[in-house]
């Protein structure tokens, strides 16, 4: 008896089995998308970060590139499922940043750790995305990295207007247990298991901690006119920065 909840098994077993086939399955995705994570640097650059911690980083195939772009910055993943870290080590890209075997519900780590924590498309698969993010925040000294998805700007526009309408009605979960038979989660071969999730689902968790708030639309934009993120993009990149205290004094 493992104590995890069903969900989380499956998950879990989903990518120990495809571990060997990490890459080939999930390329240009999350931390591997050049585009994403070019804009994402381009802000923690300016930030002048010297540690980044990753929640959810599989093999560790995007660290690199972190630390490629950020020299002198420490870089470090967590990851729960111990064949994907093992294929990490194999592929040597443990020797240069570390990986460690951990659940971004519970990181092993002290109150402001690090400068920036990030999740790249880890979200929409955990249960409570709350308690992931409350970690991250937790963790997090000057910035939270949140690249996700988000349901409402996914589908028709009817589809997505009423998606909207449920969850403003506080509907949308109970619609959802029963669309999914009470499950709340669904199942793909190329994702595994995966929950209706959206980036803005933790924006007020966010806003509670973050000075400043950057949105910007992450994938196919379903909409040329001058709509929101919210409504329009399929996935989000939120980047939630606090101010130094000095900075906030001169504020």
């Amino acid at each position: 008896m493992t104590g995890l909840d069903p969900a989380v098994e499956i998950q879990r077993d989903y990518y120990t089995k495809s571990a060997s086939r990490y890459d080939s399955m999930h390329s240009r995705e999350g931390a591997d998308d050049p585009k994403c994570l070019k804009l994402v640097i381009a802000v923690l650059r300016s930030l002048e970060i010297q540690s980044i911690l990753d929640v959810g980083s599989a093999n560790g195939r995007g660290l690199p590139e972190f630390a490629s772009a950020l020299p002198g910055a420490f870089i470090c993943g967590v990851e729960p499922v111990a064949a994907l870290i093992q294929q990490g080590v194999a592929a040597g890209i443990t020797s240069s940043v570390p990986l460690i075997q951990a659940s971004g519900e519970t990181l092993p780590f002290a109150d402001d750790s690090f400068d920036v924590v990030s999740e790249f498309s880890v979200l929409h698969h955990v249960p409570n995305p709350s308690d992931v993010i409350t970690e991250m925040l937790r963790v997090a000294r000057r910035g939270v990295v949140i690249v996700d998805s988000n349901r409402f700007g996914q589908g028709s526009l009817p589809a997505r207007l009423l998606k909207l309408l449920l969850y403003k009605c506080r509907l949308w979960r109970a619609f959802d247990f029963v669309r999914t038979r009470g499950k709340r989660y669904q199942f793909s071969e190329g994702d595994g298991l995966f929950y209706s999730y959206s980036v803005y689902d933790s924006y007020h968790l966010i806003a509670k901690w973050a000075d400043r708030i950057l949105v910007l639309p992450n994938g196919p934009v379903h909409s040329p006119s001058w709509f929101h993120p919210l409504l329009t993009a399929e996935g989000v990149i939120l980047i939630a920065i606090r101010e130094l205290p000095q900075d906030r004094k001169k504020g």
